[in-house]
């Protein structure tokens, strides 16, 4: 059954594995997709939502790149929101609240009809390793499977441990067994490991919730989407979401159950996510708090099962359950299952190249929470660049590797490769040096010439995108050089509390006041004729008027990232010695050795190396 060899195996079918598969095999690549239940593929195993802060960012890069997690979010989803408008548009960032079965229903469905692309329902418990480079995987029956290149995204199954309370039992996700044996074989090669916590809150039934007594929390209005393709239409007949908040009598009632706590008794030992703890972490960590949020997420469009934002936890049922029967509007709750946290294997991601291929075995590639991140977005973002990467591997072709002023991913893999992380690391727009650069709205423009060059994102895609950069290279255009009539333009002005204008001058440059917007302008003769006689869309427009408002901050942030090009043009030989350079630090050194930076901007962002210890790398490499 198995006498082919395969170009690229992926093992598991969750976010990072069905990104990774598909751009294989839409890049041309015969790739087998091995997972341990073909009815989970794309399952969203916590909350029943893509996107957020960050996250969107990523979402709409990997959708520009060619891949499915935008195509897949914009298909079933059930509400839509731009968060963060009240900010500057690098803070902006879409997020959909999507119909988890229809979700996990539309990957297998995309999947499907991908050529090149075979299935195998099996559990991977071993690899075939050569000389140092890896040549297929052998399955829980002993099946051998041969392959050139091999990509593990095994999520939280590596020997998972799912704790309620006192009681515990091995599994990756709930009703689903742990997997075995890979963390052993991969030990056996010479790979650093730890493990990680991550949870997930109780799943109710909504027909026991009083929406009465939450805060209604419904769509935007006019609903955007995260694909920039025009046959993805944005989401009709949006479904609210509630919010409602813990008090002290709930905070008590848990408290009460910190001596069955497996957080609390030992029982856990590794590190859970800082930025989504559990909600006994959060009234024991902020006990000043007199309440905390919880967001009431349907699940989908067709089922009454309720997920319960915010109350993650591990606490016995008994505990979890009288707990939240104190939280208004869930007097008469009833659980469909209660929350677990799970501990799982992973592998800090220093081990690995900037291409996700790692350092100790040739061929083989990680991506997912097995790099230590956590969420669906970070997962799907590593598996389509560890599936792009296996497939250019297999055909003899220079890895892609996006910097960290192309896009999010660039900062989240570098992050990962030079920094690595002992806590499960999740993606910020703090975290991004460039992030005025890198915004939600101009994804195309950054990754789909990149997608579309190696053979991934549509010549339609990339025709749809120079049509956009002509318009709204044509509204800039209009901007900077027609003129405003003053006695059109004023009463607008007075209208939105902004200084009147004496005489004509640019759009651009009222349009630059910060509480002026081009909707403010539409309604001026000449500046609704050019909308209308050159079909600019909002989309456009939206482009151009935040080319206006922050070209100044785009134009520094450039600057910024052309200065520290001049470093990553250094490059560090693989098998540079660091040690007989007497003027650097032991510390230096160590690390040094150990993340083997292959260009100098790469050894700058290690944490503990100093612009002196660059200093001395510059005389060496020049």
């Amino acid at each position: 059954m198995f006498s082919q060899q395969y170009d690229v195996i992926v093992v598991g079918g969750g976010h990072a594995g069905a990104e990774a598969a598909a751009a294989a095999a839409n890049m041309g690549s015969k790739t087998l997709l091995v997972t341990m239940n073909l009815q989970t593929i794309g399952q969203m195993s916590c909350n029943p939502a893509m996107g957020g802060i960050a996250k969107g960012q990523i979402v709409r890069e990997i959708d520009a790149l060619g891949g499915y997690s935008g195509i897949v979010s914009d298909r079933s989803a059930i509400q839509f929101k731009m968060l963060n408008r009240s900010k500057g548009p690098a803070m902006w960032s879409p997020r959909v609240q999507s119909d988890r079965m229809q979700f996990a229903a539309t990957w297998r469905m995309l999947l499907e009809q991908t050529p090149n692309l075979d299935f195998y329902q099996e559990t991977v418990k071993d690899l075939i390793v050569v000389d140092g480079k890896v040549t297929g995987v052998i399955t829980s029956f002993g099946t051998e499977i041969n392959a050139r290149t091999v990509v593990l995204t095994n999520g939280t199954f590596l020997n998972g441990l799912i704790h309620i309370g006192e009681k515990n039992l091995g599994g990756g996700r709930a009703g689903e067994k742990a997997a075995t044996g890979l963390t052993e074989t991969l030990r056996s090669h010479g790979f650093e490991t730890g493990r990680l916590k991550t949870g997930t809150p109780p799943r109710v039934d909504g027909r026991s919730i009083d929406y009465s007594k939450m805060e209604e929390q419904p769509g935007d209005p006019n609903p955007g989407k995260f694909s920039f393709l025009d046959q993805i239409a944005p989401v009709e007949k949006q479904i609210s979401c509630h919010i409602t908040y813990t008090n002290n009598e709930v905070h008590e009632l848990l408290a009460s159950g910190f001596d069955r706590s497996p957080m609390f008794n030992g029982r856990i030992k590794s590190t859970g996510p800082r930025y989504c703890p559990s909600i006994e972490d959060k009234i024991n960590r902020f006990k000043d708090k007199t309440r905390h949020q919880i967001f009431v997420e349907p699940e989908g469009r067709d089922t009454i099962e309720v997920y319960v934002n915010g109350f993650s936890t591990s606490l016995p049922e008994d505990v979890q359950y009288n707990a939240l029967r104190a939280v208004p509007g869930f007097e008469n709750v009833k659980f469909f299952r209660p929350g677990y946290a799970i501990e799982y294997d992973y592998f800090p991601p220093t081990q690995l190249k900037h291409s996700l291929e790692t350092k100790r075995i040739k061929n083989l590639f990680f991506a997912g929470q097995i790099n230590g991140t956590t969420g669906y977005e970070e997962a799907a973002a590593q598996g389509i660049m560890a599936g792009i990467n296996a497939h250019r591997l297999t055909h003899e072709k220079d890895p892609i590797v996006l910097k960290r002023d192309q896009a999010y991913i660039g900062v989240l893999i570098d992050d990962l490769i030079i920094k690595g992380t002992e806590e499960p690391y999740r993606m910020f727009t703090s975290r991004a040096e460039y992030r005025t650069l890198l915004r939600q709205d101009n994804a195309d423009q950054r990754l789909t010439p990149i997608g579309h060059a190696i053979g991934l994102a549509s010549t339609k895609r990339l025709e749809k995108l120079e049509e956009k950069t002509k318009s709204t290279e044509k509204m800039l255009a209009f901007l900077e050089f027609t003129s405003y009539n003053p006695n059109e333009l004023n009463p607008i002005l007075a209208q939105k509390n902004s200084a009147p204008v004496k005489q004509a001058g640019k759009y651009d440059k009222v349009l630059a006041r910060p509480n002026i917007d081009t909707a403010d302008l539409e309604s001026l003769p000449n500046f609704k004729a050019f909308l209308e006689d050159n079909n600019i869309s909002s989309e456009v427009l939206e482009q151009a008027e935040i080319q206006v408002k922050y070209a100044g901050y785009i134009a520094k942030e450039k600057a910024l990232a052309d200065k520290m090009q001049q470093l990553d043009h250094i490059k560090i030989p693989m098998d540079f010695d660091y040690l007989p350079l007497a003027s650097l630090s032991h510390e230096a050194k160590e690390k040094l050795q150990k993340i083997q930076p292959t260009n100098l901007a790469q050894a700058a962002r290690i944490s503990g190396i100093n612009p002196s210890d660059i200093s001395v790398l510059l005389v060496q490499l020049t």
